[in-house]
């Protein structure tokens, strides 16, 4: 399948901001006039929302790495075959709240799944699809964990499964994803998440917007040609 489009992901530990920068981002391209779409992982899709509530689960603990590995890979084909591939082949902008890097950090670094196991299987379910950009947002786990905890108490909600785990777990899985990020520093953008909001929205908004402009016109773009090379 040819691709056209622009595939952004955003990735972070628990409390890192993500997915409330990802809708930031989303809200200015819009703003700007760039087709966008937004989904999220593990769900974006009935089969994948339903998986994840399995994941999120605090009662099932019985659940192994290797499980949460195979379950999120089949959220993922979900997502790719139904969303983020023909999106793409649309020409639009797919934002992507987690991608495979969550996977590798997790299960991976965190849970010890052999990473050849869980490159196989991503290779499996993602067509071949990967991220043109991603933004990592870097905090440290007491501090990331001390958030969710605050927005746990105010929305009257429970933390979920992955949530609840040691201190040492998150750690190994921030460590993971710097790991991760320095392999392909020409993906990455590894960004401090414990930067108020509002100044990391916009820091955020401008690297996108500089890295777009080198592969997608703006939508109030005219495209023009020259009449003199049709003489």
């Amino acid at each position: 399948m040819s691709r056209s489009g622009y595939f952004i992901t955003f990735e972070g530990i628990e409390g890192a901001g993500k997915s409330t920068q990802a809708e930031k981002l989303v809200q200015h391209l819009r703003q700007e006039g760039y087709p966008v779409e937004f989904v999220r992982e593990p769900g974006g899709t009935n089969v994948g929302e339903a998986i994840r509530n399995v994941l999120a689960d605090p009662s099932f603990t019985e659940i192994t790495p290797l499980t949460e590995v195979l379950l999120l890979s089949a959220s993922r084909s979900q997502l790719v075959e139904q969303y983020i591939r023909p999106q793409l082949g649309e020409g639009k902008i797919v934002i992507c709240d987690r991608f495979t890097d969550s996977t590798m950090a997790y299960q991976g670094y965190g849970s010890g799944v052999h990473f050849t196991q869980i490159r196989e299987v991503t290779d499996m379910c993602t067509w071949g699809v990967r991220p043109d950009l991603t933004i990592l947002l870097d905090i440290d786990p007491e501090r990331g964990l001390g958030r969710v905890r605050t927005r746990s108490v105010e929305t009257l909600t429970r933390m979920d499964r992955l949530e609840n785990m040691d201190m040492g777990y998150h750690e190994r899985v921030r460590e993971g994803y710097l790991e991760i990020a320095s392999e392909e520093p020409f993906r990455f953008r590894v960004l401090d998440g414990t930067v108020p909001s509002e100044d990391l929205s916009r820091k955020i908004t401008s690297l996108v917007m500089r890295e777009i402009s080198r592969v997608l016109p703006h939508p109030g773009t005219r495209l023009t040609f020259d009449r003199t090379s049709l003489e």
